[in-house]
């Protein structure tokens, strides 16, 4: 018991020491200290192992004399001694540790180690004490001679370490401190002395350790595991140092001693005696290449360096091969074969690719390795059952990625197609476990900044590629989508990994200016697409245009192989048309396409190939030629070749194929053939035994001598070697040649072919494109997986329950958003507002059922409302189709009374806009007790009325306040809508892009159209609130009024055309359509007339309207005038402005206003032009007319019209200046006078006596200031037949037919009529005695004179009449005598003027005649006094009496 507990002892001080190399295995001593003492060191550890060895009755003997001492005294012991012996005489002046060669202390401690004498204990305190100087750091390769030979015999000593086997925990002890020892060896500074060769022997060593381990205590199964995972980091840390010697082997060296059949198959010889190697055998006896080995043996003795490494993961990679190991059955407690061992090297070969990184790079021979053999083995290790597996073999492929990417193009296409697209989806029988693994790995590839970019560059661009990205997105969406089950966590990572995608877009956005839109470049000649290259894939603006142009091909192709599969001789017209196949066809141009086209029906593709046309069978000659078939067994050529396309069924079809193979085959690996018939027959065997072993319908198999009794005397009458013909059966039998390939795009099993494939293209196949931060392809990419990415999102925003995952979502719809506004994609923008609004439930018709306070107990709506309205206010600019559910959502908040009330005011808006005329509804703030109370029975919409709904039910009884903890709610509801800014949307829509600005207003016609309008106040309420929202944008996008100006008026126009009643609505379209044009008309001239047509709308009104608004409308009318009088320049804006004034005139409310704005206009002609003239003066006609108000005010009119004169008389007198257009100038004036004397006319005709003779008086003034001003002798002629004579006319008529009650003191008015037309006709007489319509003229001034003198008023004649007529006619007649117009004998036109005027003067006033001409003197004084005093254009005025 004694022994064993200092066995034990001894094995426990063992263990401490690995432990703390473990813990700390860098912690070295200074060398110099170490140096002082060494000599202790080393006599301590020759006592402790001789103290160990005395303990063994087999050393412990001792003899009676010295003098037997050296003869029983064995050698191990002797050497030992002697070592303590001369240990002190070393390091001193004569003899420094310097000068003493390493192997000198270390050999008596290594040849204990070797001895197969020795107990396990002793074993360990000897390799102990190997390990103490080791980790002294003593042995410095700079310093001293002899260390390589030290360090060679360490190793070999170490890795030859025999013991006897006591007990189990010895020899566990003694293996743990073997892998101690050989950690120590590798990470001294003396290793750098070692050889490739030691290196191997270390690592086999570890290893075979690691495999006797599995029948030993776990701890040591850890620690051998541990150990060779340390042993490989630090051999490969040194790699990105080592530079590449550039001479590999010759024959790449074999690890024999790590020889994985060894290691799966041996089991440990248990005869007494241990070693770290089965049975008793050395270990450097295994196979190990000896230093005179003669393959490889120069770079296996050269200091350790890319050689070994090579050596060490090419032994990694075939741990992986784990294939050949199915149906051994592993002793208990053995590494499992299906997961442990694949487990524990790829630990190993992780931690290779993390240590070497980029500078793996510069190692082909080890860049070779891992393209081939590591790559082909992940892909299998991809698809296993185990969880772990799958995860590790990730994690490589991402260290892969992240550092050599540039060197692994298709391997990590054939990773993504085959193992994560196949994985992650149960369809292909992956456990839910596998699936999770997956997606986490592709979540972690996503999160890579340029992973897709990279994925959709190099592989969505290339023709010979499948959509990698494309595939990707789809499967990242799909899996986001909770189908009939709740959110797991799969969902939230195909989520998490959708938002690493979009959100590496939304960074880049930042980090690079915006990019500009790529048009696709159309090929407008033909090319051969599948040669294209970049010349520069480093430049980015190369390889953009690039990937574009081949992205846009490569479309095309799907589309070609569409038509091809329907109709492959359409499809080919089709190729040719779009310029991918040369007009005329050419069988090698069709080959490359049914070689490098993906998607084509395989079927087809053989049956051309195999047709016996003569241009078919030149395209299949041509597409055997596209194969590179050099140093390939046949069998694998065969399965490279038709893995291309269906083999066919016919005979000679199939006879066709297989000869156009064999030449080809033949031409580039004839190997052991001598013919191409040979080949031809061989490949139509193979075809044979692979329809009879594969085929379950063939029941009796062919035997291996059958296959080769078959094909004897093939090869040119001679035998082919039965072993080439054995390899090509059992290759045939495992592994079945499918003439029946996969269809579609890309591959979802790797099979041998495939691989060897993949590895031929790889060489030929264009750079990997490295992408950087910009966003070159960033639109194209959001384009492709936006739609089912959205609804992803969407689908686990609604399903979740969270906030954590509701935050990533929010996070997602903004990125979308921010993506979507950059690279203008607008319905892609729409779609995810559209989701949006979905979840903040406000378009939910439930809705209005639910409480108020929604947004503070619905964690997702209020999210959902919040991220709608950030989106909304950021990117409303590309907003199109969106507008109207986000409206909907705003019109709902309106409806429950919880906007703030600025929301429908523009940014302008101030206090000339009366309260009253807004109908929104001001949320409260704060709300007080006393506003939550009850409504009436009427149903409410608005937040009191749904308080008032939640709180009480019984509305007879009285209300109650409702709690803190609603009023807090309350007012929390309204801080979230409040932070929306909802306001913003409208306020600085002058901002939004013209198209999203239309939409926006469409949006709001639509949803406020009066056809919507029922019965309920609800709709009406909406109306106008939709109405107040329009008249709001569409004042603050005054500078693009144009934009709107058509569909807002239509608008107005409905509402005012369909309203027979007054109401809010109508009044809101009246109102604001006039606010519109006040303030818009001083900033748009142009639109002016527009503008003022539009209110045309109101003389629409119905009258019942117009009635009930006129007032306001006529006061909104004169401050849109007195505002806006100078800008207005137009015949048609004045029309309109006038006609609604003239409406007023006889509005008992409105008049009085309307006749103000008329004051304003017309006043000392402040703003009458010729434009507006005569529509004014219509309009003060009728103000003059009207009866309502008091007569002054016609008066007034009457005055304003009179006192228009001058501005005609100014206009005439600028006239002069006008040159050219002086006439037509003139010709308006005229017009103008006309229209104004005639409207005097009209109105002198009125019942009111003051009103009728101030017309008369002010028609007076009109005729007789026309004096000077640029009137024509036919315009008075005008004037007297269409304003003179008709008003005396008129006015006669009246008195006769009309009562005179209706018309009082009318002999007042005829006394102003006649000498009305006596002045007129005396101040025109020299002008008008010339015309020859002259005595027509005067017959009708005499003639209505001798009418007036009958005229009967009251019964009798008026005596003024009487008295006035013949006076005022003596005077006419006086002045025609005195300009000798009226003489005896005088013909004017033809008529005898003496006689007609005498006939009627003498009905007049017989007696004048001869008061006229009395005498020949008389005549002649009076005469020449006239004269005198006669003006040079018009008669002076003759004195009426």
């Amino acid at each position: 018991m004694g022994h064993h507990r200092l066995q034990n002892s001894a094995i426990d001080r063992n263990q401490e020491e690995s432990i703390d190399a473990v813990v700390d295995p860098g912690g070295h001593r200074n060398a110099a200290a170490a140096a002082v003492d060494l000599a202790c060191v080393i006599c301590s550890e020759v006592s402790a192992v001789l103290a160990v060895m005395r303990r063994n009755v087999r050393w412990g003997r001792r003899s009676a004399s010295a003098d037997e001492d050296d003869v029983i005294e064995h050698l191990l012991i002797r050497s030992l001694k002697s070592l303590r012996r001369q240990v002190f005489s070393w390091g001193d002046a004569r003899r420094p540790w310097s000068s003493i060669e390493p192997s000198a202390y270390l050999r008596p401690f290594l040849d204990v180690v070797c001895s197969d004498e020795t107990s396990a204990p002793i074993t360990g305190v000897a390799l102990s004490s190997v390990y103490k100087i080791l980790t002294l750091d003593v042995l410095d390769p700079g310093a001293g001679t002899g260390l390589d030979t030290a360090m060679h015999l360490i190793v070999e000593s170490v890795t030859s370490c025999r013991f006897e086997v006591t007990d189990p925990a010895s020899e566990e002890a003694v293996l743990m401190k073997i892998l101690q020892v050989l950690l120590a060896i590798m990470r001294s500074r003396a290793s750098a002395v070692l050889s490739n060769q030691h290196v191997c022997t270390i690592v086999n060593t570890c290893f075979r350790v690691v495999h006797q381990a599995g029948t030993k205590g776990e701890l040591l199964q850890r620690f051998a595991r541990q150990t060779m995972h340390e042993l490989i980091r630090c051999i490969f840390s040194h790699l990105p140092n080592v530079k590449d010697g550039g001479r590999p082997p010759s024959v790449k060296p074999e690890l024999g001693a790590v020889d994985k059949d060894q290691a799966f198959g041996i089991k440990q010889v248990e005869n007494g005696n241990g070693s770290v190697g089965p049975g008793m055998t050395s270990m450097a006896d295994n196979n190990m290449p000896s230093p005179e080995a003669p393959i490889g043996a120069e770079i296996m003795v050269e200091p350790y360096g890319i050689p070994c490494m090579l050596e060490i993961f090419h032994f990694l990679c075939s741990l992986l091969n784990v294939a050949d190991q199915i149906g051994i059955s592993p002793a208990p407690n053995q590494i499992a074969l299906d997961e442990d061992v694949p487990l524990f090297a790829l630990g190993m070969i992780n931690s290779v690719i993390e240590l070497g990184g980029a500078s793996i790079c510069r190692h082909p021979k080890l860049l070779s390795l891992i393209q081939d053999e590591l790559f082909r083995n992940l892909m299998q290790l991809g698809l296993s059952v185990s969880p772990l597996i799958l995860s590790m073999v990730c994690s490589i492929v991402l260290n892969l990625y992240r550092h050599l990417r540039t060197e692994l193009k298709l391997q990590l296409e054939a990773f993504f197609s085959c193992v994560i697209l196949r994985v992650t989806q149960s369809r292909y029988g992956a456990s839910y476990h596998q699936q999770e693994v997956a997606m986490e790995a592709l979540v972690d590839f996503c999160r890579q900044t340029t992973f897709m970019a990279e994925m959709y560059a190099n592989f969505d661009c290339d023709i010979s590629c499948s959509n990698v990205f494309e595939e990707l997105a789809n499967l990242l969406s799909k899996s986001a989508f909770p189908v009939n089950c709740p959110l797991s966590s799969t969902h939230v990572l195909a989520l998490d990994g959708l938002i690493a995608v979009i959100q590496g877009m939304a960074d880049r956005i930042e980090n690079a200016p915006p990019p500009s839109e790529q048009t696709p470049q159309e090929l407008e000649e033909y090319a051969s697409f599948w040669t294209m290259k970049c010349e520069d894939y480093s430049d980015p603006d190369q390889w953009v245009k690039f990937v574009h142009r081949m992205k846009n091909i490569k479309r095309k192709l799907m589309i070609v192989a569409d038509h091809f599969n329907r109709d492959p001789k359409k499809g080919l017209e089709f190729l040719q048309g779009t310029h991918l196949l040369p007009e005329n066809l050419d069988p090698n141009s069709v080959a490359c396409f049914f070689r490098y086209t993906t998607g084509l029906d395989k079927n087809l593709v053989g049956d051309f190939l195999g047709n016996h046309d003569e241009f078919c069978v030149q395209v299949l000659h041509e597409f055997a030629r596209t194969f590179d078939f050099k140093d390939m067994n046949m069998d694998t050529a065969l399965r490279l070749f038709l893995d291309t396309f269906r083999l066919p069924g016919e005979s000679q079809k199939i006879q066709r194929v297989l000869e156009a193979f064999s030449e080809r085959y033949f031409e580039q690996s004839p190997q052991i053939l001598v013919d191409k018939d040979a080949a031809l027959i061989l490949a139509y065997s193979l075809i044979m035994l692979n329809t009879d072993q594969h085929n379950v319908q063939v029941k009796k198999k062919m035997t291996e001598e059958d296959f080769i009794r078959n094909n004897r005397r093939i090869n040119g009458g001679n035998d082919l070697p039965r072993e080439f013909l054995s390899d090509l059966y059992h290759s045939i039998c495992r592994n079945e040649i499918r003439t029946a390939p996969e269809q579609g795009f890309g591959f979802l099993e790797m099979y041998p072919s495939r691989w060897v494939d993949l590895m031929l293209k790889s060489k030929t196949a264009s750079p990997y494109t490295v992408c950087d931060s910009r966003p070159f392809l960033d639109r194209e990419m959001f384009s492709v997986m936006s739609g089912p990415m959205i609804a992803a999102i969407s689908v686990v925003f609604d399903y979740a329950e969270h906030e954590e995952i509701f935050l990533t979502c929010v996070d997602g719809f903004l990125a979308v958003a921010k993506i979507s506004a950059h690279h203008h994609l607008e319905e892609v923008l729409d779609d995810s507002v559209v989701s949006l609004c979905r979840f903040t439930t406000l378009l939910d018709s439930s809705f209005i059922e639910e409480p108020v306070t929604i947004f503070v107990d619905d964690t997702k709506a209020r999210l959902a409302l919040e991220t709608v309205f950030s989106i909304t206010n950021t990117y409303g600019d590309c907003i199109r189709t969106g507008w109207r559910n986000i409206l909907d959502c705003i019109l709902r908040l309106h409806k429950l009374g919880l906007l703030p009330a600025p929301v429908a005011s523009d940014a302008d808006d101030d206090s000339e806009s009366s309260p009253d005329s807004i109908h929104g509804k001001p949320v409260p703030s704060p709300l007080s007790t006393s506003h939550v109370q009850i409504m009436g029975t009427r149903k409410s919409s608005g937040l009191i009325g749904r308080f008032s709904q939640l709180l009480y039910f019984d509305t007879e009884e009285p209300s109650l306040e409702p709690n803190e903890q609603q009023l807090a709610a309350h007012q929390r509801t309204l801080q979230i809508i409040q932070e929306c800014h909802i306001d913003s949307i409208f306020t600085e829509s002058k901002f939004l892009h013209a198209d999203s600005l239309m939409q926006i207003t469409r949006a709001l016609i639509a949803a406020g159209h009066p056809q919507k309008i029922t019965s309920s106040p609800d709709d009406e309420d909406m109306a106008v609130f939709c109405l107040e929202l329009l008249i709001a944008i569409t004042l603050n996008n005054r500078d693009r009024i144009g934009l709107l100006w058509q569909d807002v008026y239509e608008h107005i126009a409905n509402i005012v055309q369909s309203t027979v009643m007054p109401c809010a609505l109508v009044e809101k379209a009246v109102f604001g359509l006039l606010r519109i044009c006040q303030r818009l008309l001083p900033y748009k001239e142009n639109l002016a007339d527009e503008l003022l047509r539009s209110l045309q709308l109101v003389l629409k009104l119905d009258a019942r309207v117009a009635d009930a608004y006129c007032e306001n409308i006529t006061q909104e009318i004169t401050r849109l005038v007195k505002a806006n009088a100078t800008h207005l320049k137009s015949q048609m804006g004045w029309r309109t402005i006038a006609s609604l004034l003239s409406i007023t005139a006889r509005h008992p409310e409105a008049s009085e206003v309307g006749f103000e704005a008329l004051i304003f206009i017309m006043s000392e002609g402040a703003h009458i032009s010729p434009a507006n003239y005569v529509l004014l003066i219509e309009a003060s006609r009728h103000f003059a007319e009207s009866r309502v108000g008091q007569t002054d005010r016609s008066v007034r009119a009457l005055d304003l019209m009179a006192e228009s004169i001058n501005c005609l008389a100014r206009w005439s007198r600028e006239t002069r200046d006008a040159g050219e257009e002086a006439e037509k100038i003139s010709e308006g004036i005229r017009e103008m006078w006309l229209r104004l004397v005639q409207a005097l006319r009209k109105i002198s005709l009125d019942q009111r006596e003051v009103v009728r003779n101030h017309a008369l008086l002010s028609l007076q003034k009109c005729l007789v200031a026309a004096e000077g001003m640029c009137l024509l002798l036919s315009t008075w002629l005008q004037a007297f037949d269409l304003v003179i004579f008709t008003m005396l006319d008129d006015l006669l008529e009246i008195v006769q037919n009309h009562s005179p009650k209706d018309y009082r003191n009318m002999e007042g008015t005829f006394l102003h009529a006649v000498k009305l037309l006596s002045k007129v006709f005396l101040q025109l007489l020299q002008q008008l005695s010339g015309q020859s319509s002259f005595c027509k003229l005067w017959l009708g001034v005499i003639g209505r004179m001798e009418k007036y003198m009958k005229i009967k008023v009251r019964g009798r004649k008026s005596e003024k009449l009487q008295e006035l007529i013949p006076e005022l006619l003596k005077n006419i007649l006086f002045v025609m005598k005195s300009k000798g117009i009226l003489a005896k004998g005088s013909i004017v036109g033809g008529d005898n003027l003496w006689e007609l005027t005498w006939v009627h003067v003498n009905n007049i006033a017989p007696y004048l005649q001869s008061e006229v001409f009395p005498n020949q003197e008389m005549e002649q004084l009076h005469l020449g006094a006239q004269t005198d005093n006669s003006s040079p254009r018009l008669l002076a005025e003759p004195s009426v009496g």
